[in-house]
């Protein structure tokens, strides 16, 4: 009796442990969006953010937070929900601990997709300004991403289909797809006239400003879908720590989740990439960050990496606004300049499995 009651306890203090973690997260994304919205030039406070946000704002808030600031923090909130979940799930399903979203070669074929759209079918600059670039058809753009980056997906999962080839052959296949795209995309570049080439390079950049709200609506209806799918899975994914084999006799369905699974996290992904950018380490930081808080049980593990990629998604923006204002820096640059060295720190102390 003793040892069920101290075995319940442990339990409840286990929970409780996770399920505060969580609440502080949740608060730091709230208290890190307000800072980001009332951070830049027109020098807003967080008071002035917060009664613009319940309707009692002006007219000047009003524009800044609905039209400017608003629109760019949910961005980066959806982005980094998408991106961080999408990491953590691929990490489950393939087994192999440094999956994301360019495991498969979803960002390298977004670049090439995007790339073909602006040299090829012409949807490069309208104009070149101090500001940066405008892209003359950026629909365009996103759809040829979208195709491409799903299109590599879709070529492993047919090997995996015809072949039975491994979870590790799945991501060496993504690896060499990765690299083909790099390729024709370097082609691409190699041909392009100075005007299109540096168009090129704005969009992979990555930037969370180019969203407006009909494509922050999108993103919100795969990134929502795909959670709900991921969460409803949870248990699952904790089966699959444990092998193949055991999971089987947990009942669960290895290779359907894996496919499943790929085709969810390839989609969400696509989408995000093709509306905001290449915007790398998030889905690779963001779950072995919260292993080492959390442990590996996805009950907790999947929202705890959600929200921390979309910490880090805000102040990377935050800081790329801010760093050499008024000029932007490409937040994908600020990602991978941040994110390599945290990995490398969380590969030197050790990441826990559990």
């Amino acid at each position: 009796m003793v040892t069920e009651k101290s075995g319940a306890a442990g339990y409840k203090s286990y929970v409780r442990f996770k399920v505060s973690a969580l609440v502080v997260l949740a608060v730091l994304v709230v208290i890190v969006a307000l800072v980001a919205i009332s951070a830049g030039s027109a020098g807003l406070t967080i008071n002035e953010v917060v009664r613009t946000l319940v309707g009692r704002g002006t007219t000047k808030t009003n524009t800044i937070v609905f039209g400017i600031r608003l629109p760019r923090v949910v961005t980066a909130i959806i982005a980094g929900v998408g991106l961080a979940s999408v990491g953590c799930v691929m990490q489950s399903i393939l087994r192999n601990p440094l999956a994301s979203d360019s495991t498969l070669g979803v960002s390298q074929g977004a670049a090439f997709g995007a790339s073909f759209a602006i040299i090829v079918l012409g949807a490069g600059m309208q104009n070149q300004t101090l500001n940066g670039v405008t892209i003359s058809n950026p629909y365009l753009i996103s759809v040829c991403a979208f195709f491409c980056s799903i299109m590599s997906t879709f070529i492993v999962l047919g090997l995996s289909r015809i072949k039975r080839i491994t979870p590790e052959a799945m991501v060496l296949a993504g690896v060499a797809l990765s690299s083909l795209f790099s390729g024709g995309t370097t082609l691409l570049q190699y041909f392009a006239v100075d005007v299109k080439l540096a168009a090129v390079v704005f969009w992979t950049f990555g930037d969370l400003g180019r969203t407006s709200w009909r494509e922050v609506a999108i993103m919100a209806v795969f990134v929502s879908l795909s959670f709900v799918y991921f969460l409803f899975n949870r248990w699952n994914y904790n089966a699959l720590q444990s092998g193949e084999q055991s999971a089987k006799g947990l009942g669960v369905n290895a290779e359907a989740m894996r496919v499943a699974g790929m085709i969810i996290c390839a989609l969400t992904s696509s989408v995000i990439v093709s509306f905001v950018g290449i915007i790398n380490f998030v889905g690779l930081i963001a779950p072995h960050a919260m292993r080492r808080v959390v442990g590996g049980d996805y009950r907790f593990l999947l929202p705890a990496s959600a929200l921390t990629g979309t910490l880090i998604l805000l102040l990377s923006d935050t800081a790329a606004r801010l760093v050499v204002a008024p000029v932007i820096l490409p937040i994908g640059a600020i990602t991978s300049f941040l994110g390599a060295p945290i990995f490398l720190y969380l590969l030197y102390k050790g990441v826990p499995k559990k």
